[in-house]
């Protein structure tokens, strides 16, 4: 057994089981009623799932009926971006952060019935890392991120050996920050080995600009979780889920789970006011009142995203000289976009990460709203006659972006009045921006953001600049030298004051991207649901949720 540098207490299954229904009624979570069982809830979809495989995903819309169906090692207590238990029972590395010994939860059995085992745990990791051909590689975003990248090709991963059934041990190459937290991201959910083979799981392929995708992710998802796949209608637009009788925690209330794929907005809110769908994510800081006084639930998360205009360097000259970037960031009216775009609570973010995340830094460079000084910076570096393509989503809402275009047309204006001329760019979001955005790198300006998937700095800047990506084009590789440093720091100490170091870097030297704002985004739901629990990571799980029934 390695020295333990991070033993985290195992907790009992039984308080791992303790229903969530006991919450307090507020606009943090509804209060569950005993014995509320059974029913269908339907959930309004902002946009459909790109598979359901989630080692091939990095959207909110896949990965919300991924969640219901998969587990993770590691997990995330409800409510908070507090490690607790998954499959894995308890954690420990070696001081070096080079070795994870994880100790495998018994009992528990795949929806196929496979076992879960220490060696179930390896075979996925050893998937992830020796993934063949650019078409399945250039889906597993989050892998390349953490893992950076594959084996064989830089990738940190060495091997994962089953010690004994219930003991995995993972060893990297060298100590990753990210860790154990990122044990928790839903891409790195354990499928079974035996579903994966039987549906050819690895078999993604690309004609253009599209992706195919194998049996197992349209079909045949296959994990551990408290609901089990039963049919995506793509014709009617609906993913039924239906709860797994053999779920190792606390097992659904609900019989069935449904998402329904509504891209329009209004259109949600007007199904859950007529009642034929029971809730739907982010609803428009505008319609809160209205939402609350027609009886429905309007949830609020604590906020945990940042929202930015990305800025890529690949295609026009003028954006890789410092100075037109920084007169980008001055001609934003940021505090006017966060007051009428943006629910009550946003602010304007100053750095790529919330406060809350240890390596935010206090005394970064400033871009107050200044267009005067946007109008002298384009003009001292030569580019008074700016064209730039920006590129925003459609069909989709995100936590730190409820309505794209009307941010985009915001700073769009602002832009405008500085003298740069935009060609707007709308894409659908899946299928189209962000296969243009962050495969391609079509874009000279681009709306993204990001909602924190562990409280890492890493998780934000980490992902955003730590390597070469198409979405910003070619940077200086001194700022990935940078954020690698302070990740594969394991000095908690040193690791904080390089990442406050980094984003002042990034915000002075660099400014790859301009941060816009981070918001606490909400989800509402009916009158009859109760026990959904918000989370800051947009993670919620519906096993905790009971339906009232009429």
């Amino acid at each position: 057994m390695p020295t333990t540098r991070r033993l985290l207490a195992v907790i009992a299954a039984g308080a791992l089981s303790v229903s969530l229904a006991a919450c307090a009624t507020s606009e943090r979570g509804g209060d569950a009623q005993a014995g509320a069982t059974g029913g269908t809830m339907v959930f309004g979809a902002a946009g459909a799932p790109k598979n359901f495989d989630p080692i091939f995903n990095d959207d909110g819309e896949s990965f919300r009926p991924i969640r219901q169906m998969y587990d993770t090692l590691i997990t995330y207590k409800p409510g908070t971006t507090e490690l607790t238990p998954g499959l894995a029972t308890a954690w420990e590395s070696t001081p070096d952060g080079k070795q994870w010994t994880f100790t495998i939860r018994e009992g528990v059995t795949f929806t196929d019935g496979t076992p879960l085992d220490a060696a179930a745990v390896c075979a996925n990791f050893d998937r992830w890392a020796n993934m063949q051909g650019d078409a399945a590689q250039s889906n597993m975003i989050y892998y390349a991120d953490v893992f950076e990248g594959f084996k064989g090709n830089g990738g940190i991963y060495d091997n994962c050996q089953a010690a004994s059934p219930t003991s995995a041990v993972m060893t990297l190459t060298k100590n990753k920050g990210a860790f154990p937290a990122a044990f928790g991201l839903t891409a790195f959910s354990i499928s079974s080995p035996t579903a994966l083979k039987q549906y050819d799981a690895d078999n993604v392929t690309q004609s253009g600009d599209s992706f195919s995708y194998p049996a197992y992710a349209t079909d045949h998802p296959t994990g551990t979780g408290a609901f089990k796949f039963e049919s995506y209608d793509r014709t009617a637009n609906t993913i039924t889920l239906v709860r797994n009788d053999q779920y190792w925690g606390e097992k659904a209330k609900l019989d069935k789970l449904v998402f329904r794929v509504i891209p329009d907005e209004n259109a949600r809110k007007q199904e859950l006011t007529a009642g034929t769908i029971d809730g739907y994510d982010l609803p428009s800081p505008a319609d809160y009142a209205s939402l609350k006084s027609s009886g429905q639930q309007v949830l609020i998360r604590d906020p945990f995203n940042v929202l930015y205009m990305g800025i890529n360097t690949k295609n026009n000259p003028a954006l890789r000289d410092l100075r037109v970037r920084q007169a980008l960031a001055y001609a934003i009216d940021r505090q006017a976009l966060v007051q009428t775009k943006l629910p009550e609570g946003a602010e304007v973010a100053t750095q790529f990460m919330p406060q809350t995340v240890a390596g935010y830094a206090a005394d970064v460079q400033q871009y107050p709203y200044d267009p005067q000084k946007a109008k002298d910076l384009l003009a001292q570096a030569g580019a008074s006659n700016l064209t730039l393509n920006f590129y925003y989503p459609t069909e989709v809402s995100r936590p730190y972006m409820p309505n794209p275009t009307d941010i985009f047309q915001l700073i769009a204006e602002n832009l405008r009045q500085v003298g740069i001329t935009v060609n707007p760019v709308p894409r659908p979001w899946n299928g189209g921006f962000k296969d243009d955005v962050q495969t391609a790198g079509k874009q000279d300006l681009h709306l993204l953001g990001w909602t924190g998937d562990y409280n890492d700095a890493g998780n934000f800047i980490g992902t955003f600049f730590g390597r070469e990506k198409p979405e910003f084009g070619a940077e200086d590789p001194a700022m990935y030298a940078e954020i690698n440093a302070a990740d594969a720091n394991p000095d908690q100490a040193q690791k904080q004051a390089q990442y406050e170091q980094a984003n002042r870097d990034i915000m002075a030297k660099y400014l790859p991207a301009v941060p816009i704002s981070s918001s606490p985004p909400a989800i509402v739901v009916g009158p009859s649901i109760q026990g959904l629990v918000p989370s800051p990571l947009t993670d919620e799980r519906f096993n905790t949720v009971s339906k009232t029934q009429s």
